[in-house]
């Protein structure tokens, strides 16, 4: 393979091109500090990972702003701190306002001339539209747990990007997956018979911080630490 290789892109948004751990980090941060609570950004984004995954199997129907508020309130009661109404909205409605990376919107340019580029997301359709404004690309398709009814890493999502894909008219092999998270993204793909790209942004950071750690061992096809080195290969194959 090579990435000449496909005609489209599915992307994870959030870890990839949006920075989620900085957006829920910057709201538990308050919360921590309001409480007295002696926990680093990394400690609190690792306790917060697996209630956010957890909430996401137990209602998978959810929007996301209810999974981002129901993961909260299990992390106040596994520390011991109570999380009140207000708190827990205010990461309910955080995430339009959580930074894009600093190389997603150009890298998502440049490779939008080569490849039609999908969203498949763990969020709902009015959450991404803020984050879209941030990318700066308009999606050839947007896929959300809202529309699926579930939540990755379940299968039931990559069925759906892969009806989605037949929809587009994408031959056998031509779709590539390019996701930040191993347990979200990586695992399952793989499972769906998917090529994967792994965008490494955690590569200078010890753990798995707001992500829960794979569920078993997978192996992307290709690692890069930004979106922009992702960006720098394909148009280097494409010459």
């Amino acid at each position: 393979m090579n990435l000449g290789d496909f005609d489209a892109l599915s992307f994870d948004c959030y870890g990839t091109l949006i920075d989620w751990e900085a957006g829920i980090a910057a709201v538990l941060r308050v919360w921590a500090d309001s409480h007295g609570l002696q926990l680093s950004d990394e400690q609190l984004l690792t306790a917060y990972s697996t209630h956010e995954a957890q909430a996401e199997v137990e209602h998978p129907t959810d929007r996301y702003p209810l999974i981002l508020a129901r993961a909260m309130r299990g992390l106040g009661a596994d520390l011991g701190l109570s999380v009140s109404d207000d708190e827990a909205e205010s990461l309910a409605v955080c995430v339009p306002d959580w930074p894009a990376f600093p190389d997603s919107a150009q890298a998502l340019q440049r490779l939008s001339r080569r490849y039609q580029l999908i969203i498949l997301s763990n969020v709902d359709r009015a959450g991404f539209a803020g984050s879209n404004q941030r990318l700066g690309v308009t999606f050839t398709s947007i896929l959300t747990a809202e529309d699926i009814g579930s939540y990755k890493p379940s299968p039931r999502n990559f069925e759906a990007l892969a009806a989605e894909a037949t929809r587009l008219g994408l031959g056998e092999g031509k779709l590539l997956h390019v996701a930040q998270s191993l347990f979200h993204d990586h695992v399952p793909a793989k499972a769906a018979g998917l090529p994967t790209v792994w965008i490494n942004r955690r590569h200078a950071n010890p753990g798995w911080g707001a992500t829960p750690a794979p569920s078993a061992d997978v192996t992307p096809d290709w690692t890069f630490t930004s979106m922009g080195a992702f960006a720098d290969a394909a148009d280097a194959e494409d010459r």
